[in-house]
């Protein structure tokens, strides 16, 4: 039973008093769903809505974000020569020497996914945008999507250019151009626009695969989508097969999932759609090949499914890269609550002293894969050399047999 009478926390002195109440309802370690768990996680709320207005943190200086961007996705300076125009570029402005100007900014926004607020080191800015909505069919990546087989069929066929035989591509999967909503915001003419067109590319053939598998997929009801869903499939981590077990999961409810490798330049980890008969559809790309990425990779793109997706808002997800968009946040929250629900990862010897012995203890009290829990704790930590044994590296492609995908 809850002492104190949850309201909105407006001094330091009923701070203060939750916090003791948190730690005392803790101790009780309440089963979840009830009561006192429901208490704990509204009190929990509470203190993180009013420590996040009271202590703000600061945002890093431009540089600081874009050296954790690179450590976070493995990058070297040569890798950064796209956004900055030279490699000599790209060693002045990260030893300080010269500043990012606004091309490089649109160009780092849109690549590594880092706000412009953070590249400015400003609390705001409008970046000016322009407009490209004319497509320009010969900045699809076509010599890649010639060697992976996309276009042999539609080159069979009487067509007057390579215009054509893209244009054909695309209209075959039903893809309009200025009707997908981007986690990453892709204007910007001084940016390669090849990433954009890499991106519809991409999401035009996972279209067209789904549609291969509609007649092996179950009967879709929208409303089997619960938590206990997702908590269902997170838990099928817990087997050496899990990968494989998601898909047949998902696919005998009526989803179709797709892995297709993403195209080069495009940093894209998986996607939530609908086809145009409404059928759900989840692209994976196995960027990395790592059971905490796919994990929270698939969870995330259900929670899409569950909470956003219609005919009109198709979602490609680049989850190294941090957003502010509603929907984005509510799909992390969705996966991450399915995935390790708050209160036992509060109070879990893995989150307060974390050690392979803790995390493998919460790993079989959730049913999950121990590399979920120690993704978690090296994200949280943003340490990537935490556990580094343990999230599970060559465990996934091999389920799918991905190197006969891969270009």
């Amino acid at each position: 039973m809850m002492r104190v009478d949850a309201k909105v926390i407006r001094s330091e002195e009923q701070h203060q008093e939750y916090l003791l109440e948190i730690e005392r309802l803790i101790a009780c370690e309440p089963p979840p769903g009830s009561e006192t768990a429901d208490s704990l996680e509204l009190l929990s709320v509470l203190v993180e809505a009013y420590e996040n207005q009271k202590f703000p943190i600061e945002a890093p200086d431009p540089i600081s974000a874009i050296l954790f961007r690179m450590q976070e996705q493995g990058l070297k300076q040569s890798d950064l020569a796209p956004y900055f125009g030279t490699r000599s570029r790209v060693s002045e402005v990260l030893a300080r020497k010269r500043p990012l100007t606004v091309n490089m900014i649109r160009a780092l926004s849109s690549g590594l996914g880092i706000s412009t607020e953070t590249l400015v080191g400003m609390d705001s800015i409008e970046v000016p945008k322009t407009d490209k909505d004319e497509v320009d069919w010969g900045s699809f990546p076509i010599k890649e999507m010639m060697a992976r087989g996309w276009l042999q069929k539609l080159a069979n066929k009487a067509v007057k250019s390579t215009e054509d035989l893209v244009k054909g591509f695309i209209t075959n999967a039903g893809v309009e151009f200025g009707s997908t909503a981007f986690r990453r915001t892709l204007g910007g003419d001084a940016y390669s626009p090849s990433t954009k067109y890499a991106l519809y590319a991409w999401l035009a053939r996972v279209i067209q695969k789904a549609r291969e598998r509609k007649s092996m997929l179950g009967t879709f009801d929208r409303d089997q989508f619960s938590t206990a869903f997702m908590r269902e499939l997170a838990q099928l981590s817990w087997s050496d097969q899990g990968p494989a077990l998601a898909v047949e999961f998902l696919e005998k409810r009526g989803i179709a999932v797709v892995i297709e490798p993403h195209l080069k330049g495009t940093l894209l980890d998986g996607a939530a759609l609908q086809d145009t008969d409404g059928t759900p559809i989840i692209g994976l790309t196995l960027r990395f090949d790592r059971l905490d990425n796919f994990w929270f990779t698939l969870l995330h793109e259900v929670a899409h499914l569950w909470k956003h997706v219609d005919e009109e808002e198709t979602f490609l997800d680049n989850l190294d890269a941090s957003s502010e968009d509603k929907r984005e946040v509510e799909a992390n929250r969705i996966a991450k609550e399915a995935l390790i629900p708050r209160i036992a990862w509060k109070r879990s010897d893995a989150y307060l002293n974390p050690s392979n012995q803790a995390i493998d203890a919460l790993s079989r009290e959730l049913k999950i894969h121990p590399a979920i829990i120690s993704g978690r704790l090296r994200k949280e930590r943003e340490n990537y050399t935490l556990f580094n044994d343990l999230i599970g590296h060559g465990q996934v492609r091999k389920h799918f047999n991905f190197s006969e995908l891969e270009v």
